[in-house]
């Protein structure tokens, strides 16, 4: 599937979620007294989708892999934090939200990383280097392999013939 948009994007959704249930944890009780955690648990979540979102704005292949990576590490970060939070006694009322939002930080990192794995594997450079002969090639090389999946389609719908 093709994305205009980073707002269609199904991992900047959940990287949302993440950062709208880290900001909504971090108001607990729990977090005074415990320095910056809060604040750097909260910029990291939110870290994470905007990394996402400026890496799809900026048009280079390389610079989307680049700002994947800083958003990988962002939930990465917010999981080590969690495993933190998870060790201090203060947040033992917690356990289970901070249980649940290590597996969506994770799922974010596992999105993320697919997504950078198949761009490394990509020939598109990115909008910012495409022109007209480039898209056009670009173009016929995706409608060649869009009719080559089309009859395999059929070769396998058909029924087979014997003499």
């Amino acid at each position: 599937m093709k994305y205009e948009r980073f707002e269609g994007l199904p991992v900047w959704k959940a990287a949302q979620d993440l950062g709208v249930r880290i900001l909504i944890l971090a108001e607990d009780r729990a977090f005074r007294g415990k320095g910056d955690l809060g604040d750097q648990l909260q910029r990291a979540a939110i870290s994470t989708s905007n990394n996402i979102a400026e890496g799809f704005e900026r048009g280079s292949t390389a610079e989307l892999l680049a700002f994947l990576c800083y958003a990988r590490g962002s939930a990465g970060e917010v999981r080590s934090m969690l495993h933190l939070m998870d060790r201090l006694p203060d947040f033992t009322h917690l356990k289970s939200e901070i249980s649940d939002l290590k597996l969506v930080a994770e799922s974010c990192s596992r999105q993320i990383r697919g997504w950078a794995d198949s761009l490394q594997n990509s020939d598109i450079k990115g909008t910012k280097h495409l022109n007209e002969v480039s898209r056009s090639a670009w173009d016929q090389k995706e409608r060649a392999q869009s009719f080559l999946r089309r009859l395999e389609e059929v070769r396998a719908e058909a029924p087979v013939q014997r003499e």
